[in-house]
């Protein structure tokens, strides 16, 4: 016995010996000489495209109104910076649930579908895209309902700050909908839109990072990390660096 396990366990050496040195000479010969320039080139991955301004890709001309009604309920307008409207925070949404996360693309969306807890994350059939549209129309309904008729987007200020507040209270139910988790999760996509790099539709030229001082993709800027408190110097710059930079944009 001890003579057959020997056998094999130099027969397993040889083959793994073999193979190491198969890889080794593999690797030297594609292996390429690195001298005075980096191993790759400028601008040589493969960034998202960015959004273009234009007509709606997912909403309704309505919704993408009331979305861009609630994006400034959620992030108002103050004299210094945009509100969630001007922001690019409804263009952000619609550009995403037109897009790969909208579709749950990647994601197991086959049958059974069963109720589960908060931890387990998302568990229905119906991806963002479809909740979206379902939430939009029982909210447009509730909307004209409650105010003789009228949409949300054409609500006073303060008569669209009470319908959310009772939404969030849960005095006003939506049909077919949980009002108030799904509002909450417009909170959460809204602010996404306003802090996101400009590349995905909102935060137009930077103006959520130029609020808080943040730094943007810049390459360094460790000089600055520990000096808390201290405005940091330069403007902010997003993955497709900034408009100035851009010849044809100054044409």
């Amino acid at each position: 016995m001890t003579d057959k396990y020997s056998r094999l366990s130099v027969h397993r050496r040889a083959v793994l010996a073999g193979a190491a040195y198969l890889i080794f000479r593999g690797s030297r010969a594609n292996a390429t000489t690195i001298l005075d320039h980096l191993p790759w080139t400028p601008n040589a991955g493969n960034p998202p495209d960015p959004v273009t301004l234009g007509p709606w890709v997912y909403f309704t001309p309505d919704e993408g109104r009331t979305v861009e009604a609630l994006a400034d309920q959620i992030i108002p307008p103050d004299r210094e910076t945009p509100g969630g409207k001007d922001a690019g925070s409804a263009v952000y949404i619609d550009r995403q649930l037109a897009g790969p996360y909208g579709r749950q693309e990647g994601l197991y969306i086959r049958p059974p579908f069963m109720k589960g807890m908060k931890n387990q994350g998302h568990q229905s059939e119906k991806g963002p895209a479809q909740e979206y549209r379902e939430f939009l129309a029982a909210f447009d309904k509730a909307s004209k309902s409650r105010f003789g008729g009228k949409p949300f987007f054409e609500l006073l200020t303060e008569d669209q700050h009470r319908f959310l507040k009772d939404i969030e209270a849960e005095k006003v139910k939506l049909d077919d909908v949980d009002g108030k988790a799904f509002f909450a999760q417009v909170v959460k996509d809204v602010q996404m839109g306003f802090f996101a790099d400009p590349l995905y539709g909102g935060n137009r030229d930077m103006v959520a990072w130029k609020m808080i001082g943040f730094p943007g993709a810049r390459y360094n800027y460790l000089d600055w990390v520990g000096r808390h408190n201290e405005k940091f110097p330069l403007p902010p710059v997003g993955l497709t660096g900034r408009a100035e930079w851009n010849t044809r944009a100054q044409r």
